[in-house]
């Protein structure tokens, strides 16, 4: 599944156009409000952008892997709330329906995703589940031809605009073996919402729990119609997932150097510009190579992700999406610190970007597998191998 290369490129330099023109422009207002605009969602919508996955059978625009991470790394140039609107969505929340659901799975609900009607959201995360997602807590007990739902999920993006989950339940035994996953539409009796989450950074962003007693879900709602592949499903998921939050990494590693940058050129002490000092320039030099180094890493994984079949779990290649979230998470990490640094105690302020980006960076090492997780993954997959 790909983009045709001189619709991928009309498709990347509208992409760039709109983070230049529009996304960049609303940082303050979303810094302030704590929300994106309306009016810049339903752009998103006319742009195509909530059905970037989606195969253009079902209404998408059905890009490949590698032309995804592309993307994405413009999308990484802003605000990271502004992709949070849609990059759920087409992500994690609906690729579970995409790799493993059946044909009339994917007919129900792909065309409303790719058209931004249903916003969909990943619900894995608990209380005492994240890390170890093969010991969740949720149950689905049969009943005739539904399951019901009780348990709680938590920091779920986007729940608050969801209109159905993609959820993982215990119909079975304990571990791995026993997890299914559902699609369960939100306005289902029985389901509530917790209070929004006030996070450290990544403004505009919508995440909470959400609280599921006796929630009534039809059996033929289980993806793939098979109980019990529910965590495959969703590790296949968070590989794709890791990646583009990879990319998006680099992307916001490329803004950050950029504000870096500008700062050093205008800015004067003891009568020159501070980039003209050599401290200055290795800290510039040191953020550039590692750019370089992971974005060049993240457009090889996806080169290789490409190459497998997407109903198909590959432990090597899981590995090198666990490779490219660990270094490309950790190097925006960095980048946004000497970021920082160059900037002095006017990187400390909310005025500069700079000081935002570094909140909102910190994120990225946690969620869709922390970076320990990531070298567990890495380390157990590298003594498995000959």
């Amino acid at each position: 599944m790909a983009l045709d290369t001189e619709s991928f490129d009309i498709l990347l330099a509208t992409v760039q156009r709109f983070v230049r023109e529009r996304l960049v422009p609303a940082e303050n207002y979303l810094e302030e409000h704590d929300e994106v605009p309306p009016a810049l969602i339903d752009e998103m919508k006319e742009l195509g952008l909530f059905g970037l996955t989606v195969p253009e059978e079902y209404g998408g625009i059905g890009l490949s892997v590698s032309q995804e991470v592309l993307v994405n790394y413009e999308l990484g140039r802003t605000a990271p709330a502004f992709r949070s609107v849609f990059g759920t969505n087409i992500g994690i929340g609906s690729q579970g329906i995409l790799m493993d659901g059946t044909p009339e799975q994917k007919a129900q609900y792909l065309p409303r995703v790719a058209s931004g009607e249903l916003v969909m959201s990943f619900a894995l995360t608990e209380p005492d589940a994240g890390t170890d997602a093969a010991s969740l807590k949720t149950r689905a007990e049969l009943d005739g031809d539904h399951y019901v739902l009780n348990g709680t999920k938590r920091f779920i993006t986007n729940a608050p605009r969801a209109g159905a989950f993609t959820l993982m339940a215990r119909t079975g035994g304990p571990g791995a073996g026993g997890v299914s996953s559902f699609i369960v539409d939100a306005h289902t009796p029985g389901i509530q919402l917790g209070k929004n989450d006030k996070k450290m950074g990544q403004r505009g962003t919508k995440t909470c729990d959400v609280i599921l007693e006796n929630v009534r879900v039809p059996a033929a709602n289980i993806i793939g119609g098979v109980p019990g592949q529910g965590f495959k499903t969703a590790m296949k998921v968070l590989d794709r997932g890791r990646l583009n939050i990879s990319a998006t990494s680099c992307g916001l590693a490329s803004r950050i150097l950029d504000e870096s940058r500008r700062y050093a050129r205008e800015r004067k002490q003891f009568g020159k510009a501070i980039g003209e000092f050599q401290l200055i320039q290795a800290m510039l030099a040191d953020s550039q190579a590692e750019l370089l180094a992971g974005w060049a890493l993240v457009r090889e994984v996806a080169q290789r992700f490409d190459g497998k079949p997407t109903h198909l779990s590959d432990p090597d290649v899981s590995m090198r999406v666990s490779c490219a979230k660990l270094f490309a998470t950790e190097m925006v990490g960095r980048v946004a610190d000497r970021g920082v640094q160059i900037h002095g105690g006017a990187g400390y302020i909310n005025e500069y970007p700079v000081e935002r980006f570094y909140r909102d960076a910190r994120l990225l090492r946690l969620y869709e597998g922390t970076t320990q997780v990531q070298q567990l993954i890495i380390g157990r997959e590298l003594l498995r191998q000959d």
